[in-house]
């Protein structure tokens, strides 16, 4: 089975909520001319990633306008989307949300980011997500984590043990830590043996860059797609076949002895 998966490395402007939404829609409008069958944004695009007392007033009340928007696009133009993330406000905390919508425009699931990046005193502001999701886009199964949770294989892992094909990594990386994004998407996709789809932003977060650099990767860990530091729509195609076999000649999940880790 083959899947084009559109990457939408999306340059965020900080703080300018309507400006994101009508970007948005103008990036997807410029992808869906090559007739993917998968949209991936970044993260925080309605925001930007700056963590500040602004947010609630920012965020969007309950993930209405992007489940809207999300949704007639994907039903426009019978596309799957997965929605990067957005800041949502519910009962009255601010969420870094994604949302995974269907060709049919249905909202199918949705995933609140677990590790707050401390570093920039995310948790402060954001509060974290508590569950893991998993879905399928055209019988594919899926998931997804955000950003910093890419560093905390425990959590990717739990989720691939149910059965996953296709990995997405929404994400506002800095360029000063442009390395450490590559290996670590590589390293999640090499020992999980699956597809992975990892979208960054660009352009700047005040004085920080984020770098751009997104990245369509196999399971072998080889680059499908690998685009530059600025705004950019690609295409890639995926070839689902090759899975089992490479799960057949290197069987990780076989070979596990889960009664000798100890992770707490």
């Amino acid at each position: 089975m083959k899947k084009k998966i559109a990457l939408l490395q999306m340059d965020v402007t900080v703080g300018d909520v309507d400006r994101n939404y009508y970007h948005v829609e103008e990036l997807v409008e410029t992808a869906v001319k090559e007739s993917p069958d998968i949209l991936v944004l970044p993260e925080t695009w309605n925001t930007g990633f700056y963590p500040t007392d602004h947010l609630p007033q920012e965020a969007d009340k309950n993930g209405e306008r992007t489940q809207t928007l999300l949704s007639q696009l994907a039903k426009k133009h019978a596309v799957n989307i997965v929605g990067g993330s957005v800041a949502t406000l519910r009962d009255n905390k601010v969420y870094n949300t994604s949302y995974i919508v269907n060709r049919e425009g249905t909202v199918i699931s949705q995933y609140d980011k677990i590790h707050s990046f401390t570093p920039a005193k995310e948790e402060k502001f954001f509060q974290g997500g508590e569950q893991t999701h998993r879905f399928y886009l055209d019988e594919i199964p899926c998931s997804s984590v955000t950003c910093y949770d890419i560093r905390f294989p425990e959590i990717i892992r739990t989720t691939t043990l149910q059965g996953v094909d296709l990995f997405f990594v929404p994400a506002q990386w800095p360029t000063m830590r442009q390395r450490h994004w590559e290996i670590l998407n590589t390293a999640r996709a090499i020992e999980n043996q699956m597809f992975l789809c990892a979208v960054n932003a660009c352009g700047y977060i005040g004085k920080i860059k984020c770098a751009g650099n997104s990245l369509l990767l196999d399971p072998w860990g080889d680059e499908l797609l690998h685009l530059g530091d600025s705004e950019e729509v690609a295409i890639g195609t995926i070839d689902l076949s090759v899975t089992d076999d490479i799960r057949r000649k290197i069987n990780v999940f076989r070979d596990r002895k889960p009664n000798i880790y100890h992770l707490d």
